[in-house]
C-alpha cells in the first residue's frame, strides 16, 4: 500500500486540496463542474477534469483506508438490486441498506447473475462494520 506521503508526490497541488475536492465528490451529489465553481469562489482555479482525474485515482484508495473506522450498522438489512443507465450503458445496482436507512455497500455490475451477486454479497459482509444480518 502507498504511504501518505507516496500517495502525493509528485502532485500540483497539496494534499489536503485534493483530498477535499474528492471528498466533496464522493459525499455530496455534485457535478465534477460543481466542485471546480466552489474551489474557485476559494480562490483556486481547477478543471473539472483534473477533479475526475483525482476521484477517479484517490477514491479507491480513500474508500480502503475509511472502512475500518466506519460505524457499526446493525443487524437487519434489505437488499435490493435495479437497473440503471450509468454514462449511457445500463447496469445492475446492488445495494444493501439497514433498518435505520443507512446505505451499507452498494456495486454496479454489468451482469446480473450468480457471479455479480456472489461478488457483492462477499464484498458487503467481508467489512469490518458490518455486523451479520439476521
Amino acid at each position: 500500500m502507498k504511504t501518505s506521503l507516496n500517495l502525493f508526490k509528485w502532485k500540483h497541488y497539496e494534499a489536503k486540496i485534493i483530498l477535499l475536492t474528492v471528498r466533496w465528490y464522493l459525499k455530496y451529489s455534485l457535478s465534477y463542474r460543481d466542485v471546480a465553481e466552489m474551489m474557485s469562489e476559494r480562490g483556486l482555479k481547477l478543471s473539472h477534469t483534473t477533479i475526475m482525474r483525482w476521484v477517479h485515482e484517490f477514491g479507491p484508495e480513500i474508500d480502503k483506508r475509511i472502512r475500518p473506522f466506519l460505524k457499526p450498522t446493525n443487524d437487519s438489512y434489505r437488499v435490493d438490486e435495479t437497473y440503471i443507465k450509468v454514462k449511457g450503458q445500463w447496469k445492475y445496482l446492488y445495494r444493501a441498506v439497514d433498518s435505520m436507512g443507512n446505505t451499507i455497500d452498494f456495486m454496479l455490475s454489468a451482469h446480473r447473475d450468480i457471479h455479480a451477486a456472489k461478488r457483492f454479497f462477499s464484498k458487503a459482509m467481508s467489512s469490518p462494520h458490518n455486523q451479520s444480518p439476521t
